[in-house]
């Protein structure tokens, strides 16, 4: 199974070729049109199943099935916690949950923005936590900005995770400590002097503990789309 993530920068339906063409089972594009500015069969290749959500029609958070897999909303979805979308994934051999992540500020409750909307969506699922799980997306946030007086911080979420053996796919592979990544997948204004780590994938024990692959984009080649690089993770 094959997932790519990106954050487009919106207008996906003009610049899906190149993550199409790698084949993958399931696209999370965070920033992504809804169904109707897609325009699938004509500006973007139908998927299989597609799921959308967001409150702007240009931008929101879309999850894209090019494979046998199908997606379901879980009836305890809660919008509060926007832009995080709980899936079940099944196809005829396999289910899992997938958390669709595209963390947002929130000018209403600003104690609870970007990785505290993630503290709080993943205690609100907490039971999907000890089924097979994967969280992928732009969580906008880095150990690098921990600060206290959110509601959480990078910190507590990837150790609330950990207790519950879902790791960080990046940095199982590459033994790096959160905060020193060495593979930005943001660039500031699309400037290469201003990096940062912000995109991940979190997977439970079952995915990580067998063979798999993650790989962020290239600058050169991803840049002229998008301030984000994609993240492609394959488990084989």
């Amino acid at each position: 199974m094959k997932i790519i993530q990106w954050n487009c920068n919106m207008a996906f339906r003009k610049k899906n070729e190149k993550i199409i063409a790698a084949n993958p089972d399931i696209i999370v594009v965070c920033e992504c049109e809804n169904e109707e500015k897609l325009k699938f069969g004509s500006l973007t290749p139908t998927p299989n199943d597609f799921f959308w959500y967001g409150n702007n029609q240009h931008k929101g958070v879309g999850i894209f099935s090019y494979s046998d897999y199908t997606f379901e909303l879980i009836e305890e979805f809660n919008p509060e916690f926007r832009y995080i979308i709980p899936l079940k994934v099944s196809n005829k051999e396999e289910e899992f949950f997938l958390l669709a992540i595209w963390a947002m500020d929130n000018t209403e409750r600003k104690e609870a923005r970007y990785i505290a909307q993630v503290w709080l969506a993943i205690n609100h699922y907490s039971e999907l936590l000890d089924k097979p799980i994967i969280l992928v997306g732009d969580f906008n946030s880095n150990q690098i900005w921990d600060k206290e007086k959110r509601i959480a911080n990078h910190t507590g979420v990837v150790k609330l995770l950990s207790e519950k053996s879902i790791e960080s796919l990046y940095h199982k592979t590459y033994s790096e400590n959160h905060g020193e990544e060495t593979k930005p997948t943001f660039f500031l204004h699309r400037n290469k002097e201003k990096p940062y780590h912000l995109d991940y994938c979190f997977a439970s024990e079952i995915f990580w503990s067998k063979d798999f692959s993650i790989k962020v984009g290239d600058f050169e080649e991803w840049i002229k789309f998008s301030d984000h690089l994609p993240i492609e993770i394959e488990f084989k």
